[in-house]
Formats: C-alpha cells, structure tokens, sequence
C-alpha cells in the first residue's frame, strides 16, 4: 500500500482452477482507501506476478502476489518491483543469488512486546538468542505455524530462530535467484501477518521497536554472483565490497522506506550494528556493515552479507541498489534509467 511496507488483501472466486500466474486475471481497488489515488480517480490495477498455494483456504485455492498500477499503467510510487525486475533481467547472466534474514517482533494489541511483563521489563538480553523454555521464549506456536504455511505456500522459507531481544524472531527466505527475493519475501511476510491475525498478536517490522538496551531489528541481506561462488570468488566478493564502500550513503537511502530515518534509530555502533554514518567491512564482524563469513574467508569462494537494510526494508529495492553499484557499476546517489536500453 502507500506506506511501502504494508500488505492489504481481497479475495475473488474464479470458474476453474488457475494452473499458472497467466490463468489469473488483472483486477482492481479502490486506491483512495491505501494512501495511493484520489477519490476522483480512485481505480488502481492488480497484476499478477506470482502464485503460490494458500495455506489458509488450502488446495485448489492460490495466493496471488501482485504489482500495483495506477490508471494510465504506470506503476504506483510504492511499486518497486517494476525497476527491479528491468534490472534484474539486465544482470541475469550473473545469476544473483539472494537470502533474506527477516527479523521482526511480536506484539500484544496494545502495541507492548508479546510475553513481557505488563508493568516492567524482562531480564536483560542473553538468554533468548535461539532459547528454549517458556521464561526464555515467547510465541513459538505462532512462529511454527508460520513456518508450516510458508512451506505450505511454497514460498522459500529455508529456517527460523528466537533473536536477541524477547519476543524478537527471524526467518530466512532463499536462497533465491533475482526478482524471486522480493517476491518470496513479500509472500513470507503476508502470510506471517495473516497467521498473527490468528493468534491476536501483531508482527511490527519496526527497526527499533524498543528504546535502549534492546536490540532493533533488520534484515540481513546475503548476496553473491556466480563468479563469486566458483573457486577463487573472494576476489570478486572483495571488488564488489570496494564498490559498496563508495557508495554507502546510496544505500543507506534506499534500505528502508524512509530514506534512512528508521535505520537511524538502530545503526547505532551497538547491538551488533555498525554506525550508520561509516562503512566498514569484516570476516565475521557482527558490528560491520558488510560481514564476510569464516567459512568463506577460509574457503576462498562463497557470499557475503550486507548487515544495513532495516527489517522494514523493501527486498525490491535491496536487492535492486545492490545489483546496481555490485555488477552495473553505478556510483553517486543518482541511479541510470535504463527503460530505453
């Protein structure tokens, strides 16, 4: 919708089942009511883009994931699929490969962290990270059952785990192959959102849903070319490093959807962030921007993460900023157009 991080939703009953995302017809809404048209020229389109099994209604019912355009066919402000996928049809012989690290925190109604004392605080971080037991753990019924209707869906959910702060979780979406990471991730959060619907809880994506000292949550970005996965990569995952180095303050706009403020709140040098202000690059550095695993460095091939992009980041546009400074070679702040190419 217009916030670039919400997900809305409307059924519709077709005469047979859609064997493809082709059998799915365009649709509309009604754009006045997200933040995206006028009243008086309200008629958003919906175009399918990729289908997935419906863990909610079940077989033969499908979730359609869709981009948004508005009466002339354009594509609306917050639809940042479209760019992406033009780029990453530009990049493919470089076969991007993507994993996505969704952290997010579960809240009561009354917006206070699921499981936390209503008058207080738990005890301080250290227990939780991957806990188990009842006084370490909070929501993990919800967290399993999300899990189940992603593998359900067929989305590309490869792990989950209890994160640093209480009642703070991760998921992992990929490894997926261009335009495929924002696609499978998009579909992952809808559907954790629907299953918290469920259960009466809230899923924030908020980069720091709690002041002090509290971890803040974001969504580590994984990323590597086929040059860097073959023997002797580290090279080109050093090249591509240099590159992002130059262009820090790029990324930094586009990695969440408010040109860095709410990467403001959590880049702060602590709780395993770098400081937003500095770019900074390590072999199993928690507390750097780009982090390039042990394993990696001893192997000498592999990937490597970007550790800045906020959990209410758009995994478009992520994916996208990185595939152009990494393989396009853009620098500055400015990025090309190349609809005419």
């Amino acid at each position: 919708d217009g916030s670039g991080e919400g997900v809305r939703c409307k059924s519709r009953t077709l005469d047979k089942e859609p064997k493809s995302v082709e059998d799915v017809p365009e649709w509309n809404f009604d754009g006045s009511s997200t933040a995206q048209a006028e009243g008086s020229n309200s008629d958003m389109f919906l175009v399918p883009v990729r289908m997935f099994r419906d863990p909610f209604c079940l077989d033969p019912n499908k979730l359609v994931l869709c981009e948004v355009l508005k009466y002339n066919r354009k594509p609306a402000e917050t639809n940042l699929r479209h760019t992406c996928k033009k780029v990453m049809d530009l990049v493919k012989d470089s076969h991007p490969w993507f994993g996505m690290e969704q952290e997010y925190t579960l809240l009561g109604i009354n917006g206070h962290p699921y499981g936390w004392p209503d008058n207080g605080f738990p005890g301080p971080q250290g227990p939780y990270y991957c806990g188990v037991g009842a006084d370490k753990v909070y929501g993990r019924d919800i967290v399993e059952s999300h899990y189940k209707a992603c593998l359900y869906a067929g989305v590309k959910i490869c792990g989950t785990n209890a994160e640093v702060m209480p009642s703070q979780w991760e998921f992992q979406v990929g490894p997926c192959e261009g335009i495929e990471m924002g696609d499978h991730l998009w579909m992952a959060r809808f559907i954790l959102h629907r299953v918290c619907e469920d259960f009466g809880v809230v899923a924030t994506l908020d980069p720091k849903p709690m002041t002090g000292n509290w971890n803040g949550a974001g969504c580590h970005t994984n990323y590597s070319t086929e040059e860097m996965r073959r023997e002797g990569g580290l090279k080109h995952i050093e090249a591509a490093i240099e590159k992002l180095s130059k262009r820090h303050d790029y990324h930094i706009c586009v990695y969440d959807p408010r040109g860095g403020r709410d990467n403001s709140r959590r880049l702060t040098g602590h709780h395993e962030t770098s400081n937003i202000f500095e770019f900074s690059a390590g072999v199993a550095n928690r507390g750097a921007s780009i982090r390039i695993p042990r394993q990696v460095g001893q192997d000498g091939y592999g990937y490597f993460e970007d550790r800045r992009p906020a959990a209410n980041c758009d995994p478009y546009a992520v994916t996208e900023a990185i595939m152009r400074t990494t393989v396009l070679n853009e620098t500055g702040v400015e990025t090309k157009d190349y609809a005419d190419h």
